[in-house]
């Protein structure tokens, strides 16, 4: 089953698509936000052009494991989207996705100035594939 991953940001979506087998985990694009029904349309178009059979959207908790501000919003973002699509959308625990992102980035030797800037995509690599080792079946 091939899901897309959804690193939902205030400026910027992150994507990542797994293989038809939904086993591997890899960057598709980056989308600037434009509003949260445009947004949600071009996220479902790109599910739909990828033949995804589920999207998984990141979702950040507070201490208290309640979402935070970032949480809430993509989840309101998540709902928009099940209105564009009849893709399965779940959301999913994405804390710690972009320090994990970063901190591969810095692993895989890139330099300072390489590895300024944003990693969207990779967060939802990262949100993927945190999905993908949590639903594997033993």
């Amino acid at each position: 089953m091939r899901i897309l991953a959804v690193d939902h940001g205030e400026k910027r979506i992150g994507l990542a698509l797994s293989d038809p087998t939904g086993t591997l985990a890899s960057p598709l694009t980056v989308i600037k936000h434009v509003s949260r029904l445009m947004d949600a349309a071009q996220v479902a178009n790109l599910a739909a052009e990828n033949e995804a059979e589920l999207i998984i959207v990141g979702q950040s908790f507070d201490e208290d494991g309640e979402p935070n501000l970032a949480g809430r919003r993509a989840a309101k973002f998540a709902e928009a989207l099940k209105e564009q699509t009849n893709i399965p959308v779940e959301l999913f625990d994405e804390s710690f996705s972009t320090q994990e992102a970063r901190a591969a980035v810095i692993e895989l030797g890139f330099s300072r100035k390489k590895r300024a800037g944003h990693h969207d995509s990779l967060a939802a690599v990262m949100i993927l594939k945190s999905y993908i080792e949590a639903h594997r079946k033993s």
